[in-house]
């Protein structure tokens, strides 16, 4: 309920049913022509990679129009309190679909490290399948079959990410503080802060993407340890653009007005999604590039 809406002394409804909208079918062609000309595009026709930017770019625009209509929903005060509780608790289960993402991504990690590793270099396997396979981590495959590389430590770059994403975090809490305080000019600042912090932790792991391909000749296709590493970090990455980019969304709000001390759930959606981000790169630093 937006404060506008409170002066006049009404009240939101109980609930209320959103109008029809046409929004769940375009996105729905939307995806459909992604994946569609992904697919064409990794089995090398020619027209695959514009189907897919053509779907990428509709669902930006499907995406924008949705959300404008949640916002001006949300901006006319017709959300009540019952309505955000479905916001909140909406917003819970999608971050925790997030966590088995990862949770499955890092017990993939942890399987083939202390389950499969050991067990294909035993005798047995060693002798029947795997010849001169090593039980080390990493390792270059049976008989050397994956290009020798290198592994990514956790200085610098690694580290420098793990300052930046913690500092969001702190300016993130400041501005939502400020915020609930009515202090906007300072509220603003701070997320703005925040925004530029994952946008530049973003810069620098694709410097490190960079430094990793050319340099240390660790792919994609380097074993079961390239492959965790562009999944884990690739991932966690997309996920880091997502959150600065709703964050962004946010900030603009900000400087138009939009939200009061006591109402901005957008606000604390994109907060909650930040600093699950947070939480799950110091998993990754731990475990990626320290053990």
């Amino acid at each position: 309920m937006s404060a506008g809406h409170m002066a006049q002394g009404k009240e939101a409804p109980y609930y209320y049913v959103p109008a029809e909208s046409v929004h769940p079918v375009r996105a729905s062609i939307s995806l459909l022509m992604t994946l569609l000309g992904a697919a064409l595009w990794i089995n090398s026709y020619a027209a695959g990679f514009w189907l897919f930017l053509a779907g990428i770019l509709c669902l930006f625009v499907v995406l924008y129009g949705w959300f404008g209509d949640a916002i001006r929903e949300s901006e006319s005060g017709i959300n009540s309190v019952r309505v955000d509780h479905s916001y909140r608790w909406s917003m819970a289960w999608f971050i925790f679909s997030e966590v088995m993402f990862f949770a499955a991504f890092f017990g993939s990690l942890w399987y083939v490290r202390e389950v499969t590793t050991p067990w294909l270099s035993n005798l047995d396997h060693q002798t029947l399948l795997w010849p001169n396979f090593t039980g080390t981590w990493p390792n270059l495959g049976p008989a050397g079959v994956v290009p020798e590389f290198k592994t990514v430590g956790p200085f610098w770059l690694p580290t420098i990410n793990t300052a930046l994403l913690l500092t969001s975090g702190l300016t993130l809490t400041i501005s939502h503080h400020a915020l609930r305080a009515s202090h906007r000019g300072k509220a603003i600042f701070w997320l703005a802060l925040t925004v530029i912090l994952g946008f530049t932790f973003v810069a620098c792991q694709a410097y490190e993407y960079h430094h990793a391909y050319q340099e240390l000749n660790l792919r994609f296709d380097s074993g079961a340890y390239g492959a965790l590493f562009y999944m884990l970090t690739g991932f966690h990455g997309f996920h880091v653009i997502l959150g600065a980019t709703f964050l962004t969304v946010i900030l603009f709000r900000l400087i138009r007005g939009h939200f009061t001390a006591d109402h901005h759930f957008g606000f604390e959606g994109a907060a909650w999604y930040w600093h699950f981000v947070d939480v799950v790169w110091l998993g990754l630093y731990l475990f990626v590039y320290w053990f």
